[in-house]
């Protein structure tokens, strides 16, 4: 039976704008249960670093009913900090068997 790690998460909340009229942004952690977390194609790397100059390091699946904002945001896991690269891309939940019907790809993040 396949099983995720804990992951924390950390959700951004609006709380001011600064003297430019941008956003400022509180962060707060959130641990999310059962993540798996595993390895990008060497595709989905020259991609991502061809488009975006990011390098990607893993790409997590993120269990069904998950209602978290996955956009941008710093997450932990093994040790270390990533933050995510764009959004979530999210399956039909009712034709994917397994546990899992979002997947995220994160990058290295200090």
């Amino acid at each position: 039976m396949l099983k995720g790690i804990d992951i924390i998460l950390y959700e951004k909340t609006k709380t001011g704008e600064d003297g430019f009229h941008d956003p400022i942004y509180e962060e707060s952690p959130v641990t999310v249960h059962n993540v798996l977390v595993g390895q990008p194609t060497a595709e989905e790397i020259t991609t991502e670093l061809q488009l975006t100059g990011r390098r990607i390091a893993y790409t997590l699946a993120i269990p069904k009913g998950d209602t978290h904002n996955w956009d941008n945001v710093r997450v932990a896991f093994f040790g270390q900090t990533f933050r995510t690269c764009g959004g979530a891309v999210q399956g039909i939940e009712a034709m994917i068997p397994l546990r899992w019907n979002k997947k995220v790809q994160v990058e290295r993040y200090e």
